[in-house]
């Protein structure tokens, strides 16, 4: 597959206005499979290091979402992409890759094809059915004994809290989350990380639309960006926004210099007593 193949895939997949080019650098790497450069909206493959086309568009996909983000960011503050840093992987981005590998396996351009490797199906659902599953519905069952167990403790005045820290010497946090999952009607065929994202929604059929996602096989981190989104409105971060958000972190960014600074002074000071 050559470079204008790959940028053809990469357009019909997500549309851009920002110019971009592909290169394949011939070059095998241990660190990366590629990367992208945002000041001059370049993705570079490392295509040694792939076994086949798959391979190749699932690395180039990712790096364009790199770029995607990048002309977002420059869309919404009218600053260089220079500004953009594409070693940072948010949550945003995340959900964003998924949403457009979806897209390249609809049209064709990649597959995951799991389900094809005999021994792999089998594992898998051994895993999701006597490993996930199961695993949820202890931890389900879990959370109403500790309900249980909290009532009996205000019942015989003795605070939850220290049976929580020195009886079962569980972290609260923990004893929190899994309290949660028992206290609500949750599938445990998503695994428990999951129920724990569905629990802590508050209604019901806010719920039931979370569950029904994981369900449908998006990832947590593909959900919990659709909460966001939705929480938000689904309105996307507006120039506002963006501004405040900079204003921030110059803001925290002045503090660090500051304290730095009286540091150091500290610091002169005491090596010139010495």
């Amino acid at each position: 597959m050559d470079n204008a193949k790959i940028k053809e895939i990469l357009l019909d997949i997500a549309p851009t206005d920002l110019e971009f080019t592909v290169t394949q650098t011939g070059k095998e790497s241990k660190r990366v499979n590629g990367f992208y450069m945002p000041d001059t909206h370049e993705i570079f493959l490392h295509n040694k290091n792939f076994k086949n086309d798959n391979q190749l568009v699932y690395t180039a996909v990712h790096e364009y979402t790199h770029h995607l983000t990048a002309e977002e960011l420059l869309k919404t503050t009218g600053n260089s992409n220079s500004t953009y840093n594409a070693k940072v992987h948010s949550q945003a981005f995340w959900a964003k890759f998924n949403q457009l590998l979806m897209v390249a396996e609809e049209k064709g351009y990649y597959k995951l094809e799991w389900e094809s490797n005999a021994e792999l199906k089998e594992l898998t659902e051994k895993i999701k059915k006597e490993y996930l599953e199961t695993n949820g519905r202890l931890m389900q069952e879990f959370g109403k004994l500790l309900m249980k167990a909290h009532e009996l403790c205000e019942q015989a005045d003795i605070r939850y809290e220290d049976y929580i820290d020195r009886v079962l010497c569980l972290p609260r946090n923990t004893v929190k989350d899994i309290t949660k999952v028992g206290a609500v009607e949750v599938n445990p065929s998503i695994g428990f990380e999951n129920m724990k994202i569905v629990a802590s929604v508050r209604k019901k059929a806010d719920r039931a639309e979370v569950e029904q996602e994981f369900l449908e096989g998006k990832g947590p981190v593909s959900v919990r960006e659709l909460m966001r989104q939705k929480a938000m409105g689904s309105r996307p971060a507006s120039e506002d926004d963006q501004k405040a958000k900079l204003e921030k972190e110059k803001n925290r960014l002045e503090k660090t210099i500051d304290q730095l600074s009286k540091r150091l002074e500290f610091v002169e000071e005491s090596l010139a007593n010495l």
